[in-house]
């Protein structure tokens, strides 16, 4: 017998986004770390902080990614909607952040450098497993919030 989740016992939206982004980023960041310079000398704990210190800002790009998504499309459960502007929102504001956080802590403020391995973009020199990561990830993470939020509507509709 299936078990109904009342619709206020269900946590906000954020709470998944943080969850799987976090799965999501933290095992991209590891196994891009060899792209990096200065993770091929670093202790593997200390390597892994780092790692965790980057997935930590990839969830700070998401939630406001989300939001901002919020905006246009009419609420927090954006997610739930067939419209494409909320979405479109989600990636290029994530795609945005991406690229300048990249290019400030590369080329401005030297915190991290590129492993002569990392593809880069020609004219930022930003590189490409960064940009890669921002696609890939929140499009998986989008698909299983969507059926997060397909399942739940339906239970809401067929409580038996």
């Amino acid at each position: 017998m299936p078990i109904t989740v009342a619709r206020s016992c269900r946590p906000p939206p954020e709470v998944d986004l943080v969850f799987l982004s976090f799965l999501g980023h933290f095992a991209w960041e590891l196994l891009q770390a060899p792209l990096f310079a200065s993770l091929g000398q670093t202790e593997h704990f200390t390597g892994t902080l780092i790692c965790l210190k980057a997935t930590l800002g990839d969830i700070a790009i998401a939630l406001a990614a989300f939001w901002c998504a919020a905006l246009v499309g009419e609420g927090r459960n954006w997610i739930a909607n067939k419209k494409v502007a909320a979405p479109a929102v989600f990636f290029a504001v994530g795609l945005m952040a991406t690229i300048g956080l990249e290019y400030l802590h590369t080329e401005v403020t030297g915190r991290w450098a590129y492993d002569a391995d990392m593809p880069t973009l020609p004219v930022l020199g930003t590189g490409l497993s960064p940009i890669l990561q921002w696609v890939f990830v929140p499009m998986l993470v989008l698909f299983y919030m969507r059926r997060l939020a397909c399942r739940i509507a339906d239970q809401g509709r067929n409580p038996g």
